[in-house]
C-alpha cells in the first residue's frame, strides 16, 4: 500500500469515521438546558412555525444549512463511482463550506440515476435546507435537474460543477484581457470539452461579452460544428458555422482557450498558433491540457491558469461556492439569479487588482503580490473573500428582486462575516506555501524514532524540506522496512560511520569552545551524540536548519544548539516563543520555555526577539507586557518591571506598538481596553504578540489554552540563535513535528 493511500485512509478513519459532526449550538448540561432543547420546551418553536412558516429560520437552524447532494456519477477525477463512494468527497465539500464561510452541511447521497427520482427526492427534502450544492452529477441530467429544481423550488441552488468553475475563469478572464489590451466582444475563444463545466464557462463568457460567432467548442469528437443533425439542447447553442474540424484548426488564431477536457491534449505548436498576448485556461485536473513547463516555454506573451495551486492563477472553486452561498443564505434569496454570478465574477475581478493582506505576502514569499500576468485571480488563502464576494452576491440578489429578508447595515454585515471565521487555519497554511517556495535542508537528530520518519516522509512529500536523517543507519532502515515508509532518496547520516568527519567537527567545536573549558577528547566524544552532531551540520553548512527534542528533555537539547550555533549579533538572550492558532488569530506567546525569571534587560531582548520574529511572518506586531496589574493598578515587582521595559522598548523601538503592564483579558479584548483604557497604545487593533514576565507564566497559559482546545501551539520556536535549530516539546504528535519543521524552513530562508 503506497504511502499516501495509507495516509488518506488513517485521515478518514482514525477516531471518529468521516471528516464532519453534529455539535449542539445551546447549552445542554442541566435538566432545565434538555427540557428546552427537546420536550416539553421545544413544543414552543413548533407552535410558532406551524403559525408563520417564515419562523422556521428564526427558530431553526435552516438558515445556515446547505445540502450537499450527489448520486456519485461523474466524481471527478473517478467518474461514476456510484453514490455511497462519493460521501467521502461530499464530506469533503462540507468542510470546505465550514471552514471558509461558516456553512454547515449534511451531505446527501442519492442512489438513482434516474432524473426524475433525483428531483423528486431532492424536492421531498428541501424543506429541512436553506440552499443546496448539486455535486458530480454527470452530463446530460446535471442541466436538467438543476434546471428543474431551480424553477420548482424557492431556495438557493447551484451545480457547482458547473457554475464555480465558469465564475472563477470569467474574473480571471476579464483581467487577463485587461492585462493585454483586449475587448472582450472581439476575442476569438476555443473551448475544448463539452460537459457540464465548459457549457456553463461558455454561458458566463457570453453574459460577459464574449460574442457567439467568436466562440468555437470541441468536444471528443473535433469541432461542434452547426451542420451537424445530431446535435442536443445543450451543445447547439455553441456550434460554430466556420469550417472548423479539428481542435488544432480552432486554435489558429484565437485569443483565449479555454480546457476542461483531458491532459496532454494541447501541443506547444497549438498555442503558437494562436494570436498575441494570448490567455489560456488549462484546467483539467489532475494534469493540465498541457504542462505549465510546455506552454510557458511555447511563448513568453501566455497569461495561463490552470487547477492547480504549485503555479500561478490558480482556478479554484473555493473562491466562488461558498461565498456565494454566504451571500445567498444571508438575504434568504430564494435562487441564485445570473446576477448574483455575474456579481462574483465582477467581486473577484476587482479583488485581484486591490493590495494584498500581508497573510499572502507571506504564504508566496513575496514583499507584494500584484495584479500581473502571475495574478489574475485571488489567492484560496486570501481573507477578504468573506466581505467581498459575499456581500457582492448579497446585493446582486436585493436588486434582482430574490432576496427575502435584505441587509440594510452593510458595516455591520462585514463585521458579522468576519466573526463567524476562525482565523487559526491561514497561518499554518501560509507559513506552508512560504516553505514549499525554497524547502530547506532539515537535519533530524533522532531519525530512530518512527514518527520522526513519518513527518519526514510528509515533508518531503509536501516538498515543505528535504529531509536528513541522523541516527544509526541499520536501525533507521529497518524501520523504514517495517512501515512501509517511503524514504529511499533520503540521506542517512551515522555518525559512526565517518571517522574523519566526526574529528573534523570536533576540531571546530573545540576551537569555538576551548575557552569554555572543553577538551579535544570532550570534542571528540561530543560527536558521537547526534544532539551534538547535528547542530554541527547546521553550523558546517551541511544543513539548514535542525529539529530535535522528541525523546529527550528540554534543557539537554537546547544546550548543544546553543553551544555551537551561538546567539545572534546584537541580542544577549535566547527566547522560547509559541506560535497559537486560536479562533481570535494567530497569536504569539514569548518567554514560555528558556528564560526562568528574566530581568528588564532580559526582557527588552526577548521582546525585541519576538517582535522581528512576528515581522519575518509579514505580520504586524502589537505587543502586550503582560502581568497581574493594568498600568499600575496593583503593586508588585512584576507590574513594575513590565512597566519599565515599556519604558526602554519605546526608547530602543520608537516605531513599536507595545503597551503595559496589562492583564491578559484586558489585551485580548478591544471592547475593554477602549473603555477603561483609550490612551493605550494597543487601542484600535487586536494585539498580537505577549510577553509573559516569567517562564512560569508563559509555559502554564500556553499549555491551559493547548489543553482546553482553545488554541492550537506550534512551537516552541526558538528566538535569538544564529541558524535555524528548533526543539520540539516531548513527545510531539507527527502533525506538531511537520509544523515545526515548516518554521524552521521558513526561518533559515530568514536567515539566509
Amino acid at each position: 500500500m503506497s504511502t499516501l493511500k495509507e495516509d488518506a485512509l488513517k485521515y478518514h478513519s482514525k477516531g471518529r469515521p468521516g471528516k464532519i459532526a453534529v455539535v449542539p449550538t445551546k447549552p445542554t448540561n442541566t435538566k432545565r438546558d434538555l427540557s428546552l432543547a427537546y420536550s416539553p420546551g421545544v413544543a414552543e418553536p413548533c407552535l410558532a412555525i406551524a403559525e408563520n412558516p417564515e419562523d422556521i429560520y428564526k427558530y431553526t437552524a435552516k438558515g445556515n444549512l446547505v445540502a450537499v447532494i450527489s448520486n456519485g456519477t461523474a466524481v471527478l477525477g473517478l467518474g461514476d463511482i456510484g453514490p455511497g463512494a462519493s460521501k467521502p468527497v461530499m464530506e469533503g465539500k462540507g468542510v470546505l463550506f465550514k471552514i471558509f464561510a461558516d456553512i454547515d452541511v449534511f451531505d446527501i447521497e442519492i442512489d438513482t440515476k434516474n432524473t426524475e427520482d433525483f428531483i423528486q427526492t431532492v424536492k421531498n427534502i428541501a424543506g429541512t435546507f436553506g440552499g443546496i450544492n448539486l455535486e458530480d452529477i454527470k452530463a446530460p441530467e446535471c442541466f436538467e435537474i438543476e434546471r428543474r429544481l431551480k424553477e420548482e423550488l424557492n431556495i438557493p441552488i447551484m451545480h457547482d460543477d458547473q457554475h464555480g468553475t465558469a465564475i472563477i475563469t470569467g474574473a480571471a478572464l476579464l483581467n487577463a484581457l485587461e492585462l493585454v489590451g483586449k475587448k472582450i466582444e472581439d476575442v476569438q475563444v476555443v473551448y475544448n470539452g463539452a460537459g457540464a463545466s465548459a457549457i456553463s464557462c461558455a454561458r458566463i463568457m457570453k453574459a460577459l461579452g464574449v460574442k457567439a460567432e467568436n466562440l468555437v467548442m470541441c468536444d471528443s469528437k473535433g469541432v461542434i460544428r452547426a451542420d451537424n443533425p445530431n446535435l442536443d439542447d445543450i451543445k447547439r447553442p455553441f456550434a460554430t458555422s466556420r469550417d472548423l474540424k479539428t481542435l488544432t484548426d480552432a486554435m489558429k488564431n484565437a485569443d483565449v482557450f479555454v480546457g476542461l477536457s483531458k491532459a496532454d491534449v494541447v501541443t506547444q505548436d497549438m498555442l503558437r498558433s494562436m494570436n498575441k498576448d494570448c490567455v489560456v485556461f488549462a484546467l483539467a485536473n489532475p494534469n493540465p491540457e498541457i504542462t505549465y513547463e510546455l506552454a510557458t516555454a511555447s511563448r513568453p506573451d501566455i497569461i495561463l491558469a490552470t487547477g492547480r495551486s504549485d503555479y500561478p492563477n490558480q482556478v479554484n472553486n473555493v473562491l466562488g461556492f461558498p461565498y456565494i452561498f454566504r451571500g445567498a443564505l444571508d438575504v434568504r434569496a430564494t435562487k441564485i439569479t445570473e446576477e448574483m454570478k455575474l456579481a462574483a465574477v465582477y467581486a473577484l475581478a476587482n479583488l485581484t487588482k486591490e493590495p494584498v493582506p500581508e497573510i499572502v505576502n507571506l504564504a508566496y514569499n513575496e514583499s507584494n503580490v500584484t495584479f500581473g500576468r502571475q495574478y489574475i485571480i485571488p489567492k484560496p488563502i486570501d481573507p477578504r473573500l468573506i466581505t467581498t464576494v459575499s456581500p457582492a452576491v448579497a446585493k446582486a440578489a436585493m436588486e434582482s428582486g430574490v432576496a427575502k429578508e435584505p441587509i440594510t447595515d452593510w458595516d455591520k454585515y462585514e463585521q458579522q462575516l468576519l466573526n463567524r471565521l476562525g482565523k487559526e487555519s491561514n497561518f499554518i497554511r501560509a507559513i506552508t506555501d512560504k516553505a514549499k517556495l525554497n524547502p530547506k535542508r532539515v537535519v533530524f537528530s533522532e531519525a530512530e524514532n518512527f514518527k520522526i520518519l513519518r513527518a519526514a516522509q510528509i515533508v518531503k512529500d509536501e516538498g515543505i524540506a528535504i529531509p536528513i536523517l541522523i541516527g544509526n543507519r541499520l536501525r533507521i532502515e529497518a524501520i523504514i522496512r517495517e512501515n512501509n515508509l517511503n524514504l529511499k532518496d533520503v540521506s542517512i547520516v551515522d555518525p559512526m560511520e565517518d571517522e574523519h568527519k566526526r574529528n573534523a567537527f570536533a576540531d571546530v567545536l573545540f576551537r569555538n569552545r576551548q575557552r569554555n573549558g572543553l577538551t579535544l577528547h570532550e570534542a571528540k566524544k561530543l560527536m558521537t551524540d547526534k544532539h551534538y552532531y547535528a547542530p554541527m551540520m547546521v553550523e558546517m553548512g551541511e544543513a539548514d536548519a535542525m529539529i530535535s527534542g522528541l525523546t529527550k528533555n528540554y534543557p539537554s537539547t537546547i544546550r548543544p544548539a546553543l553551544q555551537i550555533l551561538g546567539k545572534e549579533d546584537g541580542t544577549d538572550v535566547v527566547a522560547g516563543m509559541y506560535i497559537m492558532l486560536s479562533k481570535k488569530g494567530t497569536l504569539f506567546f514569548a518567554d514560555c520555555s528558556v528564560n526562568q525569571s528574566p530581568g528588564e534587560d532580559e526582557l527588552v531582548n526577548i521582546a525585541s526577539l519576538a517582535y522581528k520574529a512576528v515581522k519575518k511572518f509579514n505580520i504586524n506586531p502589537r505587543v502586550a507586557l503582560l502581568s497581574y496589574s493594568n498600568f499600575g493598578s496593583a503593586k508588585g515587582a512584576d507590574p513594575v518591571k513590565m512597566s519599565n521595559v515599556r519604558k526602554k522598548l519605546k526608547k530602543d523601538y520608537p516605531n513599536m506598538i507595545v503597551d503595559g503592564d496589562i492583564q491578559a483579558n484586558v489585551a485580548l479584548n478591544q471592547k475593554l481596553l477602549k473603555e477603561n483604557f483609550p490612551f493605550s497604545e494597543l487601542v484600535g487593533e487586536p494585539v498580537n504578540t505577549f510577553i509573559f514576565p516569567s517562564l512560569s507564566s508563559g509555559n502554564i497559559a500556553y499549555k491551559m489554552l493547548q489543553e482546553l482546545g482553545a488554541a492550537e501551539a506550534i512551537g516552541p520556536v526558538l528566538l535569538g540563535l544564529k541558524k535555524s535549530a528548533h526543539i520540539l516539546q516531548l513527545g510531539s504528535s507527527i502533525r506538531e513535528i511537520v509544523n515545526m519543521v515548516t518554521i524552521a524552513v521558513v526561518d533559515a530562508q530568514s536567515k539566509e
